[in-house]
């Protein structure tokens, strides 16, 4: 059984007020959603460990913030929206088995880990392409996107990044890693 991840009533105090904060700063970002209904879906009894990988977006440098509601479900859908991909998870290659095949200079950790660590998901290409209609991200860094099986069995993985006012699908092998390059992550609460 998984240790249970709680956010101390400290860090939930700070980590509503940043997200109102950004909600309300980023209304282009959500049109139609009001910040009231937000908030109760992030009531702790509710949103339990969800709120815990919320602030592991924030710590991290993601500076999370909603982006959707899936209707079906009543879930509300947070993509990391820092401007340039998050700082606390850069120059980390693509997932464990790439980390494994490194021999010499391996970084501290993988993407894919990482972020099943956090609780969170990697955007995939479609996902980051929708944020980027939200406004201009990874003008100067990369980011990791999910891989599809197909070329992550050969051996490669791909990222993408926003340069001249275009978003870029570009592909690496998996154990590369860069200083500019991190991944962005999403979640349902």
């Amino acid at each position: 059984m998984g240790i249970k991840k709680k956010l101390p009533a400290a860090q939930y105090a700070a980590l509503i007020n940043t997200l109102k904060t950004r909600f309300e700063k980023n209304m282009n970002r959500h049109k139609g959603i009001e910040w009231a209904k937000v908030h109760a879906k992030l009531d702790p009894a509710k949103a339990g460990e969800k709120l815990w990988s919320l602030n592991e977006m924030e710590v991290t440098g993601g500076e999370p913030d909603v982006v959707g509601l899936d209707k079906k479900t009543g879930e509300y859908i947070f993509y990391d929206c820092a401007s340039e991909s998050p700082a606390g998870r850069r120059s980390f290659c693509y997932d464990h088995e790439a980390l494994e095949k490194r021999k010499e200079n391996k970084p501290k950790n993988s993407a894919v880990k990482m972020a099943a660590d956090m609780g969170i998901e990697l955007l995939t290409e479609e996902q980051y392409r929708e944020l980027q209609h939200l406004g201009s991200f990874d003008t100067k860094t990369s980011s990791w996107v999910k891989t599809p099986a197909a070329i992550r069995k050969l051996g490669g993985a791909i990222f993408c990044d926003r340069r001249y006012n275009t978003v870029f699908l570009y592909h690496n092998g998996a154990e590369s890693y860069y200083a500019g390059r991190a991944f962005r992550g999403w979640l349902r609460v």
